[in-house]
Parts: C-alpha cells; sequence; structure tokens
C-alpha cells in the first residue's frame, strides 16, 4: 500500500506542475499512422513512432507542418491532409487560431466538418462522442460466419490541464469454424465472456487519462502499447494480448533524445492457492489470482535526421509491486539481482532489446530492425556445445510512390528462438491473459511476410498480402534449460503458407465498407516424418462506423 501511495504522490507532483496542453492517444488501427509514415520515409517530415499509440496532439503537429507546406504531397496526399485536418480540429486549436471552436453544441458535424454523433468545443471544455456499430459476414472454410460488435467512445479536454479518452466495445461472432481463441493468429487475443454451442462474445474496453507539459507527459489508463515497426507483427511487444492497465511517462527534452517508461498490472491467470476461502454459495471456493506485473523503459537516440537508435529494458515479476521498479531510470535487472540475492527462484524475468529505424535514406524507403535478448550467456556466445541463447530479432523494409505514386511495397522476416518469451515461473511468462506480449508466432519460429498497397483515391485503397511461417515444437521446461539449446524448429513442424487481398473505403470519418480474401494451407509434421494438409479459404463483407 505505501508503493501505491508513494506513487501517487508522484503522480500529483507532475499534475500540479506547468502543465502547457494535454494528451489523448491515437488508436493504433487509424489509418493516420501509415499516412505520416509513408511521407516521413519521403523525407517530408520527421517522425517519432519507435513507440505506439502517438497523441493527436503530436500528430496534429505533423498536419500543421504539411499544411504550411504541401509542395511535395501526391493529389491524393493532398485530399487525405484535408480529411485529416477535420479530425484534428480539437487538436489544432490549440495553437491555431483557425480553429478555435465556436462553443455551440452540434450534433452529426462539428466546428470543422467532421461527422461526430455530438461534439462540444469551447476555451474550457471539448468533447466528441460517437457510437460504434460493425457487422461482418461472410465465409470461413464453406461455413457461415458472422461477427457484430457495437459501443460508444468519446474523448476531450477540460481547460488546458485534462486530456481524457474512452472506447469500450461489446463483441458477438457466430459459427462453426469461428476462432474462439485468436492464439495463433495476428489478431488480437480475447476474453471470452460467454459461450454457446457455435456462439460466443466477448469485450474491450480502453481508456486513459493524460496530462502533457512541454517536454513530456504521464498518462494512466488501460491502453494498447506498441514497440517497434511491423506490419505482420511486432518481437519487442505487439497488441497481441488484451489491452492491460498502465502508467506511461515519455520526456522529450531535446530533438535528438526521448526517453519512455511504463509500469503494466497484467493479468496472470496463475490462481492464489493460499488464499483460497470458501463462498456461501454451492460450496464455491473464492479464488484469487496471483499478481503479476511488467515495467519498461527505453531510450531512443535521433543522431541524424531519419535514423533512430533504440535502447531498452523490461522486467516481469510477481506476487507484489515492488517500488524498484516504480523508478524510471532503474536498472532493473540489478533491482532484481537485490531482491532476489541472485537466487534465481526468487528472482524475476527480465529481457532487453534494441531497434533501428532508417527513412529516407535510401530514397523513399523506411529499413527498420529489433532484436529481443531474453536470455544469452556471453561467455558461451561461440560455443556450440554450452550456448543457450533465447533471443528474437525481426527486420523489415517498406518503398513507396516507386515505381507509381501512391503505391507501398513491404517486406519483413521475423524469427524467434526456442523458449523466447517462456519462464519456468508460470507467473513470469512474457504473457498477460496467456497471450505473448511478443510476436504472436510465439517461440521456437520465424515467418516472412510481403505486402502491395495501393490508394486509389482519398479513402479506398486495396492490398495483396502473402504470409509463409514456419512454427517448431512447444518442447518442456526440462527442454528450456537443456545445455546446449534445443536446435530451432525442434520437434514435430508446422507449416502454414497464407495470401490473400482486400479493398475497403472510409466514406466519410469512421463509415468503412470493406471485402476481404484470403485463402490458407497448412501441413502438420507426423511422428513418421510425413505431413497432414489441410486448406481453407474465407471471405467477409464489413460495414462499419467507427475504425
Amino acid at each position: 500500500m505505501k508503493h501505491i501511495i508513494l506513487y501517487s504522490i508522484l503522480i500529483q507532483i507532475i499534475i500540479l506542475s506547468d502543465i502547457l496542453s494535454q494528451t489523448i492517444f491515437e488508436p493504433l488501427n487509424r489509418d493516420i499512422y501509415s499516412y505520416l509514415s509513408r511521407i516521413s520515409q519521403r523525407g517530408i517530415i520527421d517522425l517519432d513512432d519507435q513507440i505506439k499509440p502517438l497523441s493527436r496532439k503530436y500528430i496534429s503537429m505533423k498536419l500543421s507542418a504539411l499544411k504550411d507546406d504541401n509542395s511535395r504531397l501526391t493529389p491524393i496526399e493532398k485530399d487525405e491532409l484535408e480529411f485529416y485536418l477535420q479530425e484534428y480540429g480539437f487538436e489544432l486549436s490549440f495553437d491555431n487560431t483557425d480553429y478555435k471552436p465556436s462553443g455551440d453544441a452540434n450534433f452529426f458535424k462539428d466546428d470543422y466538418g467532421r461527422y461526430n454523433f455530438f461534439a462540444y468545443g469551447d476555451s474550457l471544455f471539448k468533447i466528441n462522442i460517437n457510437p460504434i456499430l460493425g457487422y461482418k459476414k461472410g465465409s470461413n472454410d464453406s461455413k457461415s460466419q458472422s461477427h457484430f460488435w457495437n459501443g460508444l467512445q468519446f474523448h476531450g479536454y477540460l481547460t488546458d490541464n485534462l486530456g481524457f479518452s474512452f472506447d469500450f466495445r461489446d463483441n458477438s461472432e457466430k459459427g462453426d469454424n469461428a476462432d474462439r481463441i485468436k492464439l495463433f493468429s495476428d489478431a488480437t487475443g480475447i476474453i471470452r465472456s460467454r459461450s454457446v454451442d457455435n456462439s460466443f462474445e466477448y469485450s474491450e474496453v480502453r481508456t486513459s487519462i493524460s496530462y502533457d507539459w512541454n517536454w513530456g507527459f504521464i498518462s494512466a489508463g488501460k491502453e494498447f502499447y506498441e514497440w517497434g515497426y511491423g506490419k505482420s507483427g511486432n518481437i519487442v511487444h505487439s497488441t497481441k494480448s488484451p489491452s492491460y492497465p498502465y502508467i506511461r511517462l515519455d520526456i522529450y527534452p531535446v530533438s535528438w533524445l526521448r526517453f519512455n517508461y511504463i509500469h503494466g498490472w497484467l493479468a496472470s491467470g496463475v490462481v492464489d492457492s493460499s488464499i483460497l476461502y470458501q463462498t456461501n454459495w454451492r460450496s464455491n471456493d473464492r479464488e484469487q489470482y496471483r499478481s503479476k506485473f511488467i515495467a519498461s523503459h527505453t531510450l531512443i537516440l535521433t543522431p541524424i535526421n531519419g535514423l533512430d537508435l533504440s535502447f531498452g529494458e523490461s522486467i516481469v515479476y510477481s506476487d507484489r509491486l515492488e517500488i524498484s521498479y516504480l523508478m524510471p531510470l532503474m536498472f532493473f535487472r540489478l533491482a532484481d539481482h537485490y531482491l532476489s540475492r541472485t537466487n534465481n527462484n526468487a528472482g524475476a524475468n527480465s529481457q532487453f532489446f534494441f531497434g533501428v529505424s532508417s527513412r529516407n535514406h535510401i530514397p523513399r524507403t523506411h529499413l527498420y530492425g529489433s532484436l529481443l535478448i531474453d536470455e544469452i550467456v556471453l561467455s558461451e556466445l561461440f560455443n556450440p556445445k554450452r550456448e543457450r541463447n533465447q533471443i528474437a530479432f525481426s527486420f523489415g523494409a517498406s518503398v513507396t510512390d516507386l515505381p507509381v505514386n501512391n503505391l507501398t511495397f513491404t517486406v519483413e522476416y521475423s524469427k524467434t528462438y526456442p523458449f523466447v518469451y517462456t519462464h519456468y515461473i508460470p507467473t513470469q511468462t512474457y504473457e498477460s491473459n496467456n497471450y505473448t506480449l511478443g510476436h504472436w508466432i510465439g517461440h521456437n519460429a520465424d515467418l516472412v511476410y510481403g505486402s502491395v498497397q495501393y490508394r486509389i483515391i482519398r479513402g479506398l485503397k486495396t492490398e495483396i498480402w502473402l504470409r509463409a511461417v514456419r512454427k517448431g515444437g512447444e518442447g518442456s521446461v526440462d527442454d528450456q534449460y537443456t545445455i546446449p539449446s534445443r536446435q530451432f524448429l525442434f520437434g514435430l513442424r508446422k507449416d502454414y503458407t497464407d495470401f490473400g487481398f482486400n479493398i475497403s473505403y472510409e466514406i466519410f470519418h469512421d463509415l468503412f465498407v470493406k471485402a476481404e480474401y484470403a485463402s490458407y494451407k497448412s501441413k502438420s509434421e507426423q511422428n513418421d516424418g510425413s505431413f497432414i494438409e489441410f486448406r481453407r479459404k474465407e471471405f467477409y463483407f464489413t460495414f462499419n462506423f467507427g475504425f
């Protein structure tokens, strides 16, 4: 309890400091991210998106810079810019009197021409409120499948001190072949609330409250957090697991240096048997799960324009909140040695990670890569008889506007060695709600991905993609600590080859129609060395309001 009080005091100190504006995070599936990324890899703007989500205020600053100098944008990009300037009118109003809100309550369209169910803005209070409604219908392996979702989202600002956001979605899926766990896929994991016959339901809520000053911000909420780049998944920290509560601190004192820190409350899924007690109904026991946490910090350096070098560390620990991991500048691994007295059975699970991003050093190209070190023995690094290295890495490239404008090619490769992300203590795996925090392929696997995207007009785009995955066996705890390490792709292997295409159109803000097709082939190795092959095809049509 005293640790929570201390940290609350820290938050209050920052709140009472000289705050200049506010921060609201933009959801990660917004197309604004790919828009700014494409433009930055042509050298038109600098973009700090190693860690996402970005704030709407930061995005509006980049749009404002493009508005002042749009001579190098394509005609479609100029149309998209006008579209996004409507989207971020509230944020633009902080620094631009041309976007000053009227002080009127607006239904269906705000002061900036953006369609909203309700919008209000004055010098004290600003808010946008919109419903969420979507329906997806199609077939999976010739079986009918549907997905219906609804909810509510709003975001806003109170004076110059407070930014807030809320997003709730209730989902219902139905179909004999519907994916009920979404474990081995790039879809975000779910927590099912109800499952009957061939249908199931689940919900997701995201919310945050944030403060921003001229050299940083702090935020508390339940949000997604993404580290690094990758259309096919992220090695270090991804959106595979459901969102979890965290406190986030970002500091950027100069243009060439940024610092990020988070402390999160994960869901262990491990019952604490020491505190079971009986309820008064049907002799059931009351269950409580073991506490599980993550702390992570990252330093990002920009030695020259367009080149970002990132260095970070994280630690997953359990059972009780530790003040050492609430210190943003603490060396977590040494703090673990102090707390555990170097007793591995009493310690936590730490990781180191590194990233590099190069934009427009090769014209119109973004090169990027990430490396995660879960465990490595440097003294035995080149000794094949003694090494036990558990690492993961990924690298990729994106080229845009070649050979024609509005065309983007992306290729990526990711590899996870055996037992990266795992741990012999169940409460200290690199997971939340039993979904990995890293790449969705898990350990002992690799992936090759390629895609081609073409934007036809503002809001209308089409994409073709191809993906190949090799996945080895899961192994056991004993295998994890075998010396030397088990070979990559040990065990019975599974191979996956997928391709597909989609076309989507954002008719106006947050109103989408989409059609998509995908073909999947998998081969599972048997004990006799033979493979069993399985194929399926999917086709869906989606109509939704709310991204």
